[in-house]
């Protein structure tokens, strides 16, 4: 069992594209050490990771030429908390990575030119509903029975959990509201602590 202060969970954030500095921000704002990820050996040792939005086909062209897709499966199936942002979302989907039982949908909103917002509840969060700023947005078109879903917009999920497995299709990074990232930490506090416990 591990003694005294906890240490600062190492939050990956995947940034070979896309808007991974907001994410690093606001993660080292709420006290996360991170660690920018481009490569396999980036993953080693990380606490949690974060897949945020960006161009998701360009994304996947990423992810293939520097060999991350494989590493990438097996820090989810470690049960390692992974938290995906739009196009973070389709990277975990059935049809590219293969980790989350869902399919998404790209664009589903349509490709809008002007971001929109909209006040989510999430079950999780306290405090009152979540802005959330959408901009070019997925949404879950389908998902098996062990995907919970957390908010929807026009009865589209656009929020969803399964096990340690965490997707939003908008930008939690941009709205000022830090709460979803927050949640996201304390799961990976809390698996921090019960794997310090189990050793």
């Amino acid at each position: 069992m591990a003694d005294g202060p906890e240490r600062p969970p190492l939050i990956g954030v995947l940034a070979l594209q896309g808007g991974f500095a907001a994410h690093v921000r606001v993660l080292r704002e709420l006290g996360a050490d991170i660690r920018e990820v481009r490569t396999p050996t980036d993953l080693e040792g990380l606490d949690g990771l974060v897949m945020p939005g960006g161009e998701s086909t360009t994304m996947t062209l990423g992810i293939e030429r520097e060999g991350l897709a494989e590493p990438l499966r097996e820090l989810a199936a470690h049960g390692t908390p992974v938290l995906g942002t739009c196009a973070g979302l389709i990277m975990l989907d059935r049809e590219h990575l293969g980790v989350m039982d869902t399919v998404a949908r790209r664009n589903a909103f349509g490709r809008q030119v002007h971001p929109f917002e909209e006040d989510l509840t999430f079950p999780d969060v306290e405090g009152g509903p979540v802005r959330a700023v959408f901009i070019r947005a997925p949404w879950i078109e389908s998902h098996g029975p062990d995907v919970e879903i957390l908010a929807s917009v026009d009865g589209h999920p656009v929020a969803a959990r399964q096990g340690e497995l965490y997707v939003i299709s908008f930008h939690p990074e941009l709205s000022g509201d830090t709460r979803l990232h927050q949640s996201f930490l304390e799961r990976v506090r809390a698996r921090l602590r019960s794997t310090d416990h189990a050793t």
